[in-house]
């Protein structure tokens, strides 16, 4: 499993308004390039996100629903990427001092990538999650001003 942590410099709630704004992923998520609410009112439970994949000169469209909504302490996804299949990943939100710990964890549920699962992967994974919540904390910090907590 890929399992990473990120200290931001923000309160729970900060954190979670931006993990909860769905038009905002394409801004911190690796890989998609736009995200769009589908259906339902993110990031309630069954609610959906579609966005577009760019890898090179190979786009592909995915959708995330929500499988669990707990705010500002949990959420819970699974993402749909077409033949690759799907991934869980989840968000838990945790008071750190004045700060917020963010623990990130995902893996592969179906389809190709859940019958290629291996160190490997979890390996690569890893180097993409590091990215991934370097962009989050940046985006969450960027937000709202240190000035103004």
């Amino acid at each position: 499993m890929a399992v990473r942590h990120q200290l931001i410099h923000r309160t729970p709630e900060e954190v979670w308004a931006v993990l909860s704004d769905g038009d905002r992923y394409g801004d911190w998520v690796i890989g998609p390039s736009q995200s769009s609410q589908q259906d339902g009112e993110w990031p309630d439970e069954g609610a959906c996100i579609a966005y577009a994949v760019k890898l090179g000169p190979w786009q592909g469209e995915g959708r995330t629903v929500v499988r669990r909504s707990e705010p500002p302490q949990r959420l819970e996804l699974e993402a749909y990427s077409g033949p690759l299949g799907t991934a869980r990943i989840a968000f838990e939100v945790k008071p750190w001092g004045e700060d917020t710990l963010v623990i990130f964890d995902e893996h592969p549920l179906r389809g190709a990538g859940g019958r290629f699962h291996n160190a490997a992967f979890d390996a690569l994974q890893q180097l993409r999650h590091r990215s991934m919540l370097k962009r989050f904390a940046e985006a969450v910090e960027h937000s709202v001003p240190s000035g103004a907590r």
